[in-house]
Parts: structure tokens; C-alpha cells; sequence
């Protein structure tokens, strides 16, 4: 059995944080026991993931979003304390991994939503604050019609409805994605030439981005387009070092 020490600096190793000028800490954010036996994976560190992550009898919880951000209240405050209450109670290592886990090209969430969709080749896409985060990706064949697309990110999300913006081309070829809240990449997509671009969360404006621009443009939820990238981490874990991964839904609208 290895430390949660020793599983975070594997995931060290694979996701190099040490790339990206994230808003959060990326890697173990609170200590837990000797050995991990079990490992939880799920959206983010709320409080429903911890009880639910308790009742698995896991030794280590791993999210995308933790517990700490820039610009959060630095005094703690009730549901924070109940959240670590949750973590030492149950003796649960807690580990986090934002921007490095969107943009790794194998395990990533906007890999796997590429892969999802039926991509055949991606490459790195959407600088952000110095490092890309996203995938620019080909899909198969000759592409395909606006409405399989829509459809195919349907499924990859597993049944949500993508809001959807369908002003590009009459074929797919090429598609942008970047996960979350990064609507505003829709620009870098532009730049590029792309037919398409995806994201999680919309904004206002990118309506008329996109039809002034030629460009689809789905957004197909913040939290179901980041299942992907947690949930592969967790197997990563599982193969390497023999623990036990179950991966634990706490499901969220938006």
C-alpha cells in the first residue's frame, strides 16, 4: 500500500502543476492516513462527496475543484468546517487537480471529451494565463452534420441536452473544446478557423459570437463536462497501485 503522499506525487509527475499559474492548489490539500486502500473521485469537494466518499471507506477523496481558491474568504467559515470535520473524522486525505487535469492530452477532460465525440487527432488549444488548457481536435472521416454532433456530446455527458448555437459550416471537421467555464475561448477557436467549439458553462455574448462568426458553439454543463478527467485519474491509481476506485457522482445542473 502507498501513502497519499505517494499517489499525489505520481499524479505530480503526470499533470507537471508546477506548469500552470492555476487558482487553487493542485495536489494533496489535506493529510489523511498512512495507506490508501480506497480512492473516491468526484467533481468537487463538497460536502454530499464527503459522506458519500466516507460511506465507500475511502482513505483518499481526489477532485478537480478543492477546497481552496484565490479570493476566498481566508477565515473559515461553518460548511467549511464541516467539510474538514468530514475529512479528520473519517481520517480521508483529501487532493485536488484544476487546470493541469483540463489540459493533459491522454487523461484530461477535454481528451476524453474529444475521444468521446469521435475525435481521431488533437493538439493543444487555448492558452490561458501562459499554458494551453484545451484541445483543438479533427474528427473522423468527413466530419459530420451539426445535429450528430449535438447529439454525440448528448451522450458523452451522459443525456444532459447541450445548449446549443449551431451557425458553423454544413460539416464538423474540427473542434475546439475546453472544459468548464471558458466560454470566452470560443475567440481562440475563431482564430484557428475551427467549426466548432465546446465548453460547459455559456455566456451572454457568445450567442452572437458565434453567429456573427460562422462558428457552432454547445455548451454542455460546467460539472458533466468535468466527470471525465477525476474519473481517469482514479483508474489511473487503480492500475498502478492496486487500490480500490470508485468514482461517486454528486450530480449538479450546472
Amino acid at each position: 500500500m502507498s501513502s497519499p503522499a505517494a499517489l499525489c506525487a505520481h499524479l505530480d509527475a503526470l499533470l507537471r502543476p508546477a506548469d500552470f499559474r492555476d487558482y487553487a492548489p493542485n495536489g494533496l490539500q489535506v493529510p489523511g492516513p498512512g495507506e490508501v486502500r480506497a480512492v473516491v473521485t468526484g467533481v468537487s469537494a463538497h460536502e454530499a462527496l464527503f459522506e458519500r466518499a466516507a460511506a465507500q471507506e475511502a482513505d483518499l477523496v481526489l477532485v478537480h475543484h478543492g477546497l481552496f481558491w484565490d479570493g476566498a474568504p481566508r477565515a473559515l467559515d461553518a460548511p467549511m468546517a464541516r467539510k474538514l470535520k468530514l475529512l479528520f473524522d473519517h481520517d480521508m486525505a483529501l487532493a485536488a487537480y484544476h487546470l493541469p487535469l483540463d489540459a493533459h492530452q491522454e487523461l484530461g477532460n477535454n481528451a476524453s471529451l474529444a475521444r468521446a465525440l469521435g475525435a481521431t487527432a488533437w493538439e493543444p488549444f487555448a492558452p490561458h494565463r501562459g499554458a494551453p488548457i484545451g484541445v483543438a481536435a479533427r474528427l473522423g472521416g468527413d466530419g459530420m452534420a451539426p445535429a450528430e454532433l449535438v447529439a454525440r456530446v448528448r451522450e458523452a455527458v451522459g443525456g444532459r441536452e447541450p445548449l446549443a448555437f449551431l451557425d458553423g459550416p454544413e460539416r464538423v471537421r474540427t473542434i475546439g473544446i475546453v472544459s468548464g467555464a471558458a466560454a470566452d475561448h470560443v475567440h481562440d477557436a475563431i482564430a484557428l478557423g475551427l467549426d466548432a467549439f465546446l465548453t460547459g458553462e455559456p455566456a451572454e455574448r457568445v450567442m452572437a459570437v458565434a453567429r456573427e462568426n460562422a462558428i457552432h458553439f454547445l455548451a454542455a454543463g460546467h460539472h458533466a463536462t468535468e466527470t471525465f478527467g477525476v474519473r481517469r485519474l482514479g483508474e489511473e491509481l487503480a492500475e498502478r497501485f492496486g487500490v480500490r476506485h470508485v468514482f461517486v457522482d454528486v450530480p449538479n445542473p450546472i
